[in-house]
Formats: C-alpha cells, structure tokens, sequence
C-alpha cells in the first residue's frame, strides 16, 4: 500500500528509514540474495542510536508544528532535513 507523500500517517520509518536502508543496501549493486541479505543485514546493524534519536527529535518538532497550527497546511520547509 503507498501512502501520499504527506499523509498524516507517515512515520519516521516511512519518510527516513526506509530510504535510507535502500540507498545503502543498494549502493554496489548486490547481484544475489545472500549478498542482499548480508547488506541489509550490514546496513541495520550501522544504524546508531544517535541517528534514530535526531530522527525522533525531528518527527516530534513536526507534530509539535502541527498541534500549534491547528492542522493547518504545513510549508514544504518543514519536510526538509
């Protein structure tokens, strides 16, 4: 199921994490599964808590964003990191 590009429902795992997993597994071009595997498997495990805590800190100022504007339109700025 594909979501709009900015439903309500997206979470950080949808507009970051999965995109960014892609962009690595993907990077030199695995030629069977077991090297797919092994990439995903690479990517996940080099992922630092840093990193999904700055993801947390941006999606929670975006809802904070949101809550004050009431569900007004959001500018296009603010979707970008």
């Amino acid at each position: 199921m594909n979501c709009p590009p900015r439903s309500c429902d997206l979470t950080p795992l949808d507009y970051f994490l999965w995109g960014y997993v892609k962009s690595l597994v993907y990077a030199d071009k695995p030629q069977t599964l077991d090297h797919l595997e092994d990439n995903i498997r690479r990517v996940i495990a080099d992922i630092r808590p840093q990193m999904l805590e700055k993801v947390i800190e941006n999606w929670t100022s975006r809802l904070d964003y949101i809550r004050a504007s009431r569900g007004s339109p959001m500018p296009g700025i603010i979707f970008k990191m």
